[in-house]
């Protein structure tokens, strides 16, 4: 459904220093960098999607967090969920919601949410059975 996801940073180095952390549990992992370019890409594997780029912007204007935009990456299994908000804190994001179940969601909702270094709201979570 999705082709790929970017999320602005002011600061491309230190971000790509937090998602090469966050985004390991899950196993992705960065397959392009173009620091001279200001992006970089990730993805379970080179050439896949869907992908999630990081970009510093290209207008000259500060990047600055979309108000309600969350990105959610789908985990496995639970454990990789709290391994995912665990890196997160590791690498220096703010926890915005512990791991746990959001039944309000459904039933098998597990998931924890972070705010990346920029103050991207970024997620996790697994559908299935615990």
């Amino acid at each position: 459904m999705l082709s790929h996801v970017t999320l602005g940073t002011n600061d491309l180095p230190r971000a790509i220093a937090f998602y090469d952390q966050v985004l390991a549990p899950l196993g992705v992992t960065r397959h392009e960098t173009g620091l001279e370019h200001g992006m970089a890409g990730y993805a379970l594997a080179a050439e896949a999607t869907p992908q999630f780029w990081l970009m510093r912007p290209i207008d000259g204007r500060p990047a600055s967090v979309g108000n309600g935009v969350t990105v959610v990456f789908e985990a496995p299994d639970r454990a990789t969920v709290d391994a995912f908000h665990a890196a997160g804190l590791a690498a220096g994001g703010r926890d915005e919601g512990s791991p746990g179940p959001r039944p309000h969601y459904h039933a098998d909702y597990y998931g924890a949410y972070l705010r990346d270094p920029d103050g991207n709201k970024i997620g996790c979570a697994c559908h299935r059975p615990g």
